[in-house]
């Protein structure tokens, strides 16, 4: 009993509130992990298949360079597709449904990154996902556990973000390696700091939805996820390409 009436109820309280926003954050971090495994098998089922990844696209027998087929575009530009419905429509769609697109986003973006196997040599590509995965869990665990507010940081970053999309297009055209150089280093800097954000963003959020809406916002916090590691593999993969194919 004397131990007991020690006990501060609010010790109680903020235990409670912690464990329930972990059980956010790992339902987000769980369907992260679900999305790069699927991501990863349909990456290596079309990189190493060659009947599979020819459909993806066509060389001209005159100039003998490669371009995408029309499946080849559907699956570069679909992943854009999805992640604007699931961001836009994310509140009126069921959580079957959006799990369903969700799945497929994961699939599709997959079949997507099976070239890197064509411009990127196994140990090259192995080596940026071990230190992007190191990377991403450093800046995780940075975001689930700091006491600082990064929602100032956030805003600047989506602003440098929003800079570096302008930029990349406009080096569509120019074709500048310096530049692809200088966005890609800005693009690790901005994902990087986004992932600590989007964490922290994700915990705050522990509170503020409830059923079917909590569920459906683990799905939302785990895509957000997905990208920031994606985004960050593929610059971190853009800098240190040391081992491109020939």
């Amino acid at each position: 009993m004397e131990n007991f009436r020690k006990t501060d109820v609010n010790d109680f309280i903020d235990a409670t509130n912690q464990t329930k926003s972990r059980t956010l954050i790992n339902a987000a971090f769980g369907w992260m992990f679900a999305a790069l495994g699927i991501s990863a098998v349909f990456a290596v089922l079309f990189g190493f298949n060659e009947s599979l990844l020819a459909n993806l696209y066509s060389v001209n027998p005159e100039t003998n360079r490669a371009s995408l087929s029309v499946l080849g575009w559907v699956v570069m530009l679909a992943p854009i597709g999805f992640v604007l419905a699931m961001g836009l429509g994310w509140q009126k769609f069921s959580m079957p449904v959006l799990l369903t697109l969700f799945v497929a986003y994961s699939a599709v973006n997959g079949i997507s990154l099976s070239f890197i196997f064509l411009a990127y040599s196994l140990g090259t590509i192995y080596k940026v996902f071990i230190s992007t995965s190191l990377l991403f869990g450093f800046m995780a665990f940075l975001g689930a556990t700091t006491k600082t507010d990064l929602t100032k940081m956030g805003s600047f970053l989506m602003m440098a973000l929003l800079g570096m999309i302008i930029a990349s297009l406009i080096n569509m055209f120019t074709k500048s390696p310096a530049m692809d150089y200088i966005i890609s280093i800005i693009g690790v800097i901005v994902f990087t700091g986004l992932t600590a954000y989007d964490v922290q963003k994700i915990k705050n959020l522990e509170h503020e939805f409830e059923g079917e809406s909590r569920a459906k916002m683990g799905l939302m916090g785990a895509l957000t996820l997905y990208l920031d590691f994606i985004n960050l593999f593929l610059f971190l993969l853009r800098l240190f390409g040391a081992g491109k194919r020939d």
